[in-house]
């Protein structure tokens, strides 16, 4: 096994409607990092986002996902949008969408602040649509595009 660049590695989200985009956020925090700590939004965090699946489900649907390809990872829930990277020093890398980076590099001041070691931000590209639009969640729950990024609609395809 090759050694990775990074022993401690976070990633979050709300993976609701587990789509294209969060595979690829979650291939390059795998690719990277020894152990992924994993944080998915909270009911109460993530329901800002709209009507989003329960996240006993959205856990699940990642552990279920996770399993099959991982062993080196643990799931967490999220009640804010900085997790346990702000209380643990031993994390050494963030992985984030371009959407989330200014999320990251607050982390890293509120890091700074108290002291503890700045982390890597790795933020990976959007993962667009057949119509050249990020693939999201909201337009998955809008029936605009499936998991994959292909147009649904015919209003769409016009």
């Amino acid at each position: 096994m090759d050694k990775k660049k990074y022993k401690k590695v976070a990633v979050g989200g709300t993976f609701d409607r587990f789509h294209y985009g969060h595979r690829k956020l979650l291939k390059k925090a795998f690719e990277i990092g020894e152990m992924v700590i994993v944080g998915v939004s909270s009911d109460i965090f993530g329901g800002a986002k709209g009507d989003i699946d329960p996240c006993n489900e959205r856990m699940s649907n990642l552990v279920h996902f996770l399993a099959e390809l991982y062993n080196n990872f643990h799931i967490s829930r999220l009640d804010d949008a900085y997790g346990t990277t702000i209380y643990e020093d031993d994390f050494d890398a963030i992985v984030v969408s371009k959407e989330t980076e200014p999320t990251a590099i607050e982390i890293n001041k509120i890091r700074k602040n108290k002291g503890m070691k700045v982390i890597d931000i790795i933020a990976i590209d959007f993962v667009f649509a057949d119509d050249g639009i990020p693939i999201s969640s909201t337009r998955i729950r809008n029936g605009e595009i499936d998991i994959k990024g292909h147009l649904l609609s015919d209003e769409n395809l016009i």
